[in-house]
């Protein structure tokens, strides 16, 4: 009884645990294999790139270094400007100066227009010195003209003469064309505003029968031609058809050519009247013939310099056979021309007049000569304006 008691005693001292380990052991008439009491671990120890070093396990890719010596510095910053307090954004505009020649190229004897030209062939000088051309084109294009006519009561044969130079005119007009016509005694008046019907010239140039006045104020009404054109945009054209006398201008010649050179991108033509009356008048004798031949001949002076200085021509036909072919000579010269741009060196925004002149030049850079079929020498005209003004720069 007490030996069954200490057992009793014993088996509950001993652990719980130890007698689960004891019950989990295999029997003994089956001995445990190597293999599967000693699992084999494999390496798995990692080195820098960070992928397994055995050549057991999972495939792992390993680690991109970062190549931060391949990738640029970023660019800095745009400095911030800040106006100071009380001052308004401003903006800077930087105005290049351009200016633009029309240069009509005609033989001298037939005012036949000379194509076929080259850049290289023009030679353009400012104030004596030589010009780069960046802008070079042959232009023929629409006319937009105004027509002035001296329309006085004096002789009727400067009547006659006048009537056939605007009808010559208008008859060579194209459908494209706009024209204006405006006549001058004492005062000046628009007879027809500007049109590109043609037929409407014609009826007021028929429509011109009586004259007012004798006066014959010729810079009056230059000056309010050019005033009036002033107001239109692109190239423009006077034709000028008088007998060049001026009686009782308010406008002195000195401001007209003033306000010519002032006007930009205007030609003027002149076409002088009363040939015959002024031949006839000739060979008189006395002190009013001398006095009235040194008369018309300053006025040829004048109507010469108005068309020289703007890059026109001038005319002086004798009979009214003439008159055709010297306003085709006109349309010639006005609607089939070269245009040259450059920058001039000369970019100051003063205000001074600045004298133009233009030249000729072959290949090898000696002055252009040319010839006709038979070889023989050819004359040409260079018709181009002789200057202008640059502009004034606001103060």
């Amino acid at each position: 009884m007490a030996f069954s008691a200490t057992l009793l005693a014993l088996a509950i001292a001993v652990p719980a645990t130890h007698l689960l380990a004891q019950s989990q052991q295999p029997a003994p008439s089956q001995p445990p294999s190597p293999q599967q009491s000693q699992p084999k671990t494999p390496d798995v120890s990692t080195d820098d790139s960070g992928g397994p070093s055995g050549d057991n396990g999972s495939i792992i890719v390993p680690k991109k270094k970062a190549q931060t010596e391949d990738v640029p510095p970023p660019a800095p910053a745009a400095p911030k400007l800040k106006n100071p307090e009380g001052l308004p954004p401003v903006s800077l505009r930087l105005d290049v100066p351009e200016v633009t020649v029309d240069v009509g190229v005609l033989i001298e004897k037939t005012h036949q227009f000379v194509p076929g030209l080259k850049p290289a062939n023009f030679r353009v000088y400012e104030d004596g010195k030589e010009q780069k051309v960046i802008g070079f084109k042959r232009v023929e294009a629409p006319i937009t003209a105004l027509l002035i006519c001296e329309f006085a009561s004096t002789n009727y044969r400067f009547i006659y003469d006048m009537r056939n130079a605007a009808f010559s005119f208008a008859q060579q007009l194209r459908p494209q064309d706009y024209v204006a016509m405006m006549t001058f005694d004492m005062r000046t008046q628009i007879v027809t505003d500007f049109t590109q019907d043609k037929r409407v010239l014609l009826e007021n140039i028929n429509a011109l029968r009586i004259p007012g006045f004798s006066e014959r104020n010729l810079f009056d009404a230059m000056y309010e031609g050019l005033d009036r054109l002033t107001r239109v945009e692109g190239q423009k054209y006077i034709i000028l058809i008088a007998s060049g006398r001026d009686t009782f201008s308010k406008i002195t010649l000195d401001k007209v050519m003033d306000k010519i050179r002032q006007t930009p991108n205007v030609t003027i033509f002149t076409v002088s009247t009363g040939a015959v009356a002024r031949i006839m008048s000739e060979g008189r004798g006395g002190m009013g013939g001398q006095i009235r031949e040194m008369d018309y001949l300053q006025a040829d002076n004048q109507m010469q310099t108005f068309s020289k200085m703007t890059g026109g021509m001038f005319f002086a036909p004798r009979f009214v056979g003439e008159m055709p072919d010297d306003f085709s000579a006109i349309n010639q010269a006005i609607r089939s021309k070269y245009e040259l741009i450059y920058h001039p060196l000369n970019n100051k925004q003063d205000g001074t007049f600045r004298k133009i002149q233009v030249e000729l030049v072959d290949d090898e850079g000696h002055p252009l000569k040319m010839q006709d079929e038979k070889h023989k020498a050819l004359k040409y005209d260079l018709i181009f304006r002789n200057g202008y003004h640059a502009k004034q720069e606001v103060e």
